[in-house]
């Protein structure tokens, strides 16, 4: 009789590559996904505690499993900080992580934690790297996650090389904080550009004060690398970035913002912006949404300040009202929302190559959502005709 398993998947692209890697494993093992929790003799969840509502999340998913009589297995960083609060089901940590059907089959042979492939997805996560040694004063990743630690390069290409040979052509470098890499993220992406087959290579997420001269040219004269990245903001504001902990001032950003446009006019960025970090004010807030609009980003990423236990941001003073982290939020996604429609407005009448997702549309190299029909992975020329709120309308070349 065929054995069923079912994995939930919360928080980062991380836990979607970790999450990836149980599902390899299990089918290697003989098991087959299911949709349905109750037939599934095994079910994992990988859990996220970045937020508080991702935290909840996480322990509401694993009860209503328990309840069911389902064999759970919990892991990821809500498991971490508190795997007191998942009774009933098996706990593993982090460290554990890639041992964890080691832990939950301790009688079986099984097989090696690794990815061939990324199910339901035309871009692959590839996991370069885990922890974090920056301990922002909001963020509880570090303690859940420990210190930053790389994957042997060869096991990395090997790895990429695998999945390009099952028909990936887009590759992204996923980790806690891909900066830290070591010994360095520049010599990483030259050798995964060197991978032959892969048609596009890109950074998951990155400070702007690790964009140092090495990386940029490897990023900008390499044969694959997207003219795109990540770059994390959190906020415009100087004073907010020192309370935060992070390692970067406003200028910091502009500046590199600055060079890679200056060398790739069409190089485009996302990123992530928190609102409503304890003492902004509204010259804070407004000096966010003036950056916003000044980049232009393709995406922003906004979420509202969550307290964390155990940070050191929850001491602090000047918690803002819910009320009024409501109304930043919204002034936050418009200004986001105007910028975004406008990057793309110049690019109507431009002839780009667009990685076709999931049979409604894709992605330019510089990331811009173009809006087509077509079956997924493709590779196809197009002229961008319309822009829309959404995303841009094309026509075949």
């Amino acid at each position: 009789m065929t054995k069923l398993f079912q994995i939930y998947t919360l928080g980062c692209r991380t836990n979607q590559y970790e999450s990836q890697g149980f599902r390899n494993q299990l089918q290697a093992m003989g098991y087959t996904s299911t949709d349905v929790s109750e037939n599934a003799d095994i079910c994992i969840v990988n859990t996220c505690t970045v937020t508080e509502s991702a935290h909840k999340q996480s322990i509401h998913d694993v009860k209503k499993l328990v309840q069911r009589g389902i064999k759970v297995v919990v892991t990821g960083c809500a498991a971490e900080k508190s795997p007191e609060q998942f009774s009933g089901a098996i706990v593993v940590g982090n460290e554990h992580k890639e041992k964890l059907l080691e832990t939950v089959f301790p009688d079986l042979e099984i097989p090696e934690f690794k990815i061939n492939n990324f199910e339901a997805h035309t871009r692959a996560f590839v996991k370069v790297q885990d922890g974090c040694n920056s301990f922002c004063t909001y963020c509880i990743i570090p303690y859940v996650r420990g210190r930053s630690r790389s994957r042997p390069l060869e096991d990395i290409i090997k790895e990429v090389e695998a999945l390009v040979a099952n028909g990936y052509k887009e590759v992204v470098l996923t980790g806690i904080n891909i900066g830290d890499f070591t010994p360095s993220l520049t010599e990483l992406v030259r050798a995964v550009d060197k991978v032959e087959g892969l048609k596009r290579l890109r950074l998951s997420s990155i400070d702007p004060d690790e964009v140092g001269p090495d990386l940029q040219e490897a990023l900008l004269t390499g044969k694959n690398t997207c003219p795109s990245l990540h770059l994390v903001l959190q906020s415009g504001s100087n004073v907010i970035l020192k309370r935060m902990n992070r390692k970067y001032t406003r200028q910091i950003f502009r500046e590199t913002v600055e060079r890679l446009i200056k060398t790739s006019p069409d190089f485009t960025f996302t990123t992530d912006v928190i609102v409503g970090f304890p003492g902004e004010t509204e010259e804070d807030h407004k000096e966010t949404l003036d950056l916003i609009k000044e980049v232009s980003f393709a995406k922003v990423h906004m979420f509202p300040y969550s307290e964390r236990e155990g940070t050191r941001a929850v001491l602090f003073p000047g918690k803002v009202p819910p009320a009024i982290i409501s109304r930043r939020k919204g002034e936050i996604m418009q200004a986001a929302e105007k910028a975004a429609y406008a990057l793309r407005e110049r690019y109507v009448g431009r002839r780009m190559v667009i990685l076709t997702e999931n049979g409604e549309g894709g992605h330019t190299e510089n990331f811009l959502s173009v809006l087509f029909k077509a079956e997924p992975n493709q590779e196809i020329p197009v002229i961008l005709t319309k822009n829309g709120p959404k995303g841009l309308s094309c026509a075949l070349v």
